[in-house]
């Protein structure tokens, strides 16, 4: 059965199952270490008629089934012992030969499709602890508030680090002030304009004196 379409008229039925070893070279070991990294998925190939009465209507569902490509259930004796749930028409074909009426001769491959592993959840030691490192006698609880006080600490330093900048850059600032008063004292020509001020102050009480000493 390949989901609700009987195959009544099976000519040829292939199991294949492929371990799919790889071949590793040690050195110093006579022969190929085969590691195991998963078998591919079960092949099963059928050949056979599709019968007169509803062949029609039988490769319109099988031809549906393989453009669409969604998953499908098999079940033959000769899958019996392989506990495939779910498999995928991979490959499909559809012939007209001579012989009776309306019989259509057809190939299929199918391909089991197995579902996803569950996801991988987190745990201490990066679920390393299936590895044994969980045996070790080490609590992480022992750590108790280890971190939030590194983190404060941090922070504490970040704070330091902040203020220290801001007096370097307060420093920069009065640096900048000390050029300026190198270039000149922008107040100069003030200055300089008041002493001329009192010196013609000065003529002018000498022009007073003299004036009045004609006068006299």
């Amino acid at each position: 059965m390949l989901d609700d379409i009987e195959l009544k008229a099976v000519q040829h039925i292939r199991q294949e199952t492929e371990q799919g070893f790889m071949q590793q070279r040690i050195a110093g070991l006579d022969g190929t270490l085969q590691q195991k990294i998963g078998r591919h998925s079960h092949r099963v190939t059928l050949a056979g008629f599709l019968l007169p009465e509803t062949a029609t209507d039988d490769l319109k569902k099988l031809q549906e089934k393989a453009g669409a490509g969604t998953e499908v259930t098999f079940s033959a004796d000769i899958t019996t012992a392989l506990a495939v749930d779910k498999m995928v028409i991979e490959y499909f074909v559809a012939e007209q030969h001579v012989g009776p009426a309306g019989q259509i001769a057809y190939h299929i491959v199918l391909v089991e499709s197995p579902p996803l592993p569950p996801p991988a959840e987190l745990s201490s030691f990066g679920g390393l602890g299936g590895f044994g490192l969980g045996d070790l006698g080490f609590d992480p609880g022992a750590l108790g508030n280890v971190l939030g006080e590194i983190a404060d600490k941090a922070g504490a330093v970040m704070d330091a680090v902040d203020t220290a900048l801001d007096a370097v850059q307060q420093i920069a600032a009065l640096a900048n002030l000390a050029d300026l008063a190198n270039v000149g004292n922008p107040i100069k020509p003030l200055s300089d304009k008041i002493g001329e001020l009192k010196s013609v102050g000065s003529a002018v009480d000498g022009l007073t004196s003299a004036v009045a000493g004609l006068t006299e």
